[in-house]
């Protein structure tokens, strides 16, 4: 999919996201890793479960809180937070539309 590597402008993210209706879209898979968007709404429950990889988030955008085997930590635009394989975590108190960049190392399979 970017075998000579690829550039994705936020603007271009966000309407191909818009277009699926999903919380996920999945925008790169390489042998090393995948990424992709993922939205809650304000109010919303996030109803993942752990994952057979680890995990990087970038909030793009929002803010709520990220519970991580039961410790609570704010986030909004900007925070970066990482999530070992395995471990039980979800995003909490979504008080502003949130939109997260994620990235799976090695690509998802979950």
């Amino acid at each position: 999919m970017a075998d000579t590597g690829a550039v994705w402008t936020h603007e271009r993210l966000r309407a191909r996201h818009a277009a699926t209706g999903r919380l996920y879209d999945e925008v790169l898979r390489v042998e090393a890793l995948s990424a992709g968007i993922y939205t809650l709404a304000a109010g919303a429950a996030d109803a993942q479960a752990p994952h057979r990889e680890d995990e990087v988030y970038v909030v793009l955008a929002g803010t709520a809180a990220v519970e991580i085997e039961g410790n609570r930590e704010p986030v909004s635009t900007g925070s970066l937070v990482y999530v070992p394989k395995g471990v039980q975590h979800r995003f909490v108190d979504i008080t502003e539309d949130l939109e997260v960049l994620v990235v799976f190392a090695p690509p998802e399979t979950t």
